[in-house]
């Protein structure tokens, strides 16, 4: 029974199986990377390209191109392309569809059953339109799990014997998560969890592409702006990410900009890049260090490892100043492969301990067998515990009488263990009142705050309540997250038994409509 571990990053993605022997294994794609650009070019109505080659028609051919799709996750937008409107889920469900198609020609075995990935840092809404997207391009997604985790099993599989307090930095493309882990006894425990998912590589890409286009008007003033012409700003784009890789190992880089018939040719020094991008740095270190914090109130405050995870730790800045900081030597933890890796090894690993505990021990042992693993692997396996916390606060509107006015009551807090469920009653503001809403609320900054404006409607519905009743009538509110970070809400009024059931489902896609687009979307050839 193969099982596949999803890596869907915001710049880059892979996908990973478990070898004969029992190791974690990148499949390379059709055109022989492990790793394949998170870009879609939308060639016709029938026919969508995913990767290398799309990422070279998003210079020719912009306008019918979808790059860093994965910061739209969990958002209602959409991108009208060729007569059609497509959601973020449906953009990534080509990517996936990539993947598993490539797999499949590599492999032989169709790739259907698959752990996705996603940031830590990621609340409801984006999980949920990361699971959406696998089932949209037809995969049975096992289950969503976060980055640092999947880097984390990773880690404790290479470490088998050894307990460790472990600190992941993790700087994708698009995303940063900082995650403080224990393993212990071959157990993952997630202490807490910090992040913010519109803050990664692509960011010091851009601080870049705007130096390139300073540099190119004063050298040109009579020329018109590189950045109001699309196909240029695409080359720029490419043009600035090639010289922050090569900055990795150079400490100097030049860049010709072409543009309106004139050429510019710019170099960039590693101290000018880091110049340019410090603030960005900067706020990373913020966030590792409020997560340092918030380990501390919970009793963790001595590390073993430092590890860092995704594509944009390369960059000799971010080693450096955080050894710097913390005081640890930073340990590259195979930067664009692990989270894939660990993936992998989970969606291994839960579909074992799933046989066991359905009593399918013979389908489990024979899967067992064919990955190498000797008895005890498949002990340490079968009893191996992976506890993590919430990402985000959740709550509900509430009206507040000293204030007069709506506020948000949270019921899970971030940084809670999971699986959180927690019960609380609520009360009637009115006389005579015949319903109550309960409207879902999720935090939308980086802090916990009981205004409105700073968290965002997941979810909203209606309680019945009988007639008659004072104000201060009750409704039991139940608010339970699972491990994956997917939120379920039940409000009950006691006395008729009105129930309301709410599986949070944000960026507008009911389960009859993800059949639908998956239907719609089997028609597109995806290269």
């Amino acid at each position: 029974m193969a099982v596949y571990g999803i890596d869907l990053g915001t710049t880059y993605s892979c996908i990973a199986s478990i070898d004969d022997v029992g190791r974690p294994t990148v499949l390379r794609n059709l055109e022989g990377t492990d790793t394949t650009p998170s870009v879609v070019f939308f060639e016709n109505a029938e026919n969508v390209i995913v990767g290398a080659t799309a990422k070279d028609n998003a210079v020719l051919d912009p306008d019918h191109t979808v790059s860093l799709i994965k910061r739209d996750m969990g958002r209602d937008v959409a991108r009208h392309i060729h007569g059609f409107d497509y959601t973020p889920a449906e953009i990534s469900a080509f990517i996936l569809l990539k993947l598993a198609t490539d797999a499949h020609t590599t492999t032989g075995q169709y790739a259907h059953d698959v752990v996705v990935t996603v940031p830590a840092y990621f609340g409801a809404a984006e999980r949920d339109a990361t699971r959406k997207a696998g089932q949209i391009a037809g995969l049975n997604v096992i289950d969503i799990i976060s980055e640092p985790i999947a880097a984390a099993i990773t880690y404790g599989v290479l470490n088998p014997d050894a307990d460790r307090t472990i600190l992941v930095y993790d700087l994708g493309g698009g995303t940063f998560d900082t995650t403080v882990i224990a393993l212990r006894g071959g157990h993952i425990e997630v202490i807490c969890t910090d992040g913010d998912h519109e803050l990664g590589g692509a960011d010091w890409d851009a601080r870049l592409v705007e130096h390139l286009a300073e540099r190119f008007r004063k050298e040109h003033p009579d020329a018109s702006d590189p950045l109001d012409d699309k196909q240029t700003e695409q080359q720029l784009r490419r043009d600035a990410e090639d010289a922050k890789k090569a900055l990795t190992t150079r400490t100097a880089h030049t860049v010709r900009v072409m543009h309106d018939g004139r050429v510019a040719a710019v170099e960039v020094t590693r101290e000018r890049f880091e110049e340019l991008t410090k603030d960005l740095l900067d706020r990373t270190i913020e966030l590792t260090g409020r997560t340092l914090a918030t380990a501390a109130d919970k009793g963790v405050t001595d590390y073993d490892e430092l590890v860092l995870v995704g594509g944009s730790t390369k960059m000799p800045s971010v080693a450096a100043r955080l050894e710097n900081e913390i005081g640890l030597p930073p340990r590259l933890q195979d930067p664009d492969l692990a989270v894939a890796k660990g993936a992998a090894l989970y969606a291994f690993e839960e579909t074992y301990r799933r046989l066991l505990r359905e009593g399918a021990a013979e389908r489990a042992e024979e899967m067992a067998s064919r990955a190498g693993l000797s008895e005890e692997q498949r002990r340490q396996i079968a009893g191996r515990q992976i506890k993590t916390v919430a990402s985000r606060a959740f709550g509900v509107i509430v009206f507040d009488p000293a204030s007069g006015a709506d506020k948000v009551s949270h019921l899970v807090h971030a940084n809670d263990e999971l699986p959180a469920a927690k019960t609380e009653d609520y009360y009637t503001v009115h006389d005579n009142q015949e319903a109550a809403d309960v409207r879902v609320m999720e935090q939308a900054g980086s802090v916990e705050s009981a205004e409105p404006g700073d968290n965002n409607e997941i979810a909203t519905g209606t309680v019945k309540i009988p007639p008659g009743k004072k104000a201060g009538w009750p409704v039991e509110v139940t608010f339970a997250l699972d491990p994956s970070g997917l939120l379920h809400v039940t409000a009950v009024e006691k006395e008729s038994g009105d129930r309301l059931d709410l599986q949070v489902d944000v960026g507008g896609m009911s389960e009859a409509e993800v059949e639908r687009s998956r239907a719609a979307l089997s028609k597109i050839k995806v290269s």
